[in-house]
């Protein structure tokens, strides 16, 4: 007879970080036995102890971070409360998992990133690291949402009952979220590791993309310091787009703009402007513009590198 594995986390109300700790395990063992109490023997017994114990072993699936004497910490400095704790221990498995991937090196990578961007604002929210978001925006807030109301109470085994569902019913928008969430990380890595491979024309000023929708601008911005301008089809395949590269991955500013004359100008007077017959638009603020067909499109791109530096 197999005997499932048993989640162990604290009863009454429950926090973000609870939740995502236990619904990263269950999502790793999706035969799991959710169990929420404080009886110290019964928390011992389950394989993993989430938010309770009073232990962080994760070797042993011990995943508290209440207990005297804890210290545990990124190397940002960023304390780890429940959530970090399973994350750090679990989260790249089950990026392999999720993702199908069979690089651990690239399983890690989408793991930290979503630390960075997601698990540790739970952490810093629970350990009072972090101010909270006003009224009902942000993840913490909203999953307070689902404990039981103080005039919805009963009886300790009724209370213990609905927050049992309620708990569940956290957890499955958390596991919502977190696979969504994990989908969006693997195709942002693995589009940019496209980006990377794309080619490069003009003596390093133009990158020209394969397709449309590729997440190029953190990479071409923090990893192509001679790059101008990138190329690429835009999502309707009508059209093929040149664009800017800004001086940072979060800036407007652009390493260089696209020609003055051209702000604004659409179709017949762009092409005049420019000789190129089927270009279409160029932004009024000059950072992107179009033609109707790649070499169209590069043709624009060889203009651009060549005109002189014209500040906005």
């Amino acid at each position: 007879m197999n005997i499932p594995t048993t989640i162990a986390t604290h009863n009454g109300s429950f926090h973000a970080d609870d939740v995502f700790g236990v619904a990263v395990l269950r999502l790793l063992h999706p035969e799991a036995r959710l169990l929420r109490t404080r009886d110290a023997t019964l928390i011992a017994a389950a394989d993993f102890a989430v938010d309770v114990g009073g232990e962080w072993d994760a070797a042993r699936g011990r995943f508290d971070h209440h207990q005297r004497g804890f210290d545990g910490a990124r190397t940002s400095g960023v304390v780890y409360a429940s959530a970090g704790l399973v994350w750090a221990a679990h989260g790249p498995a089950l990026v392999a998992q999720q993702c199908g991937l069979a690089e651990p090196t690239l399983a890690q990578a989408i793991a930290d990133s979503l630390d960075r961007e997601l698990v540790q604002h739970l952490d810093r929210a629970d350990t009072g690291a972090a101010n909270a978001a006003p009224g009902l925006f942000g993840l913490s807030a909203l999953l307070a949402q689902f404990n039981l109301p103080w005039d919805r109470r009963g009886s300790a085994e009724q209370d213990d009952a609905a927050a049992l569902a309620r708990f569940e019913q956290a957890m499955a928008v958390v596991t919502q979220l977190l696979l969504a969430a994990l989908d969006q990380q693997r195709a942002r890595h693995q589009g940019a590791q496209q980006v990377r491979e794309a080619q490069v024309l003009l003596d390093g000023r133009v990158l020209l993309l394969p397709r449309g929708g590729l997440p190029w601008r953190d990479v071409a911005s923090a990893e192509m310091p001679d790059l101008w301008f990138v190329v690429y089809p835009d999502a309707s395949d009508r059209q093929h787009q040149l664009h800017v590269v800004t001086v940072e991955p979060q800036s407007f500013t652009a390493r260089k703009d696209l020609p003055r004359a051209w702000a604004g100008l659409r179709e017949a007077e762009l092409a005049a402007a420019t000789g190129v017959a089927d270009a279409v638009f160029c932004h009024n603020g000059r950072f992107i513009a179009g033609a109707g067909s790649l070499q169209g499109a590069l043709r624009l791109a060889e203009l651009a590198v060549a005109a002189p530096f014209d500040p906005k």
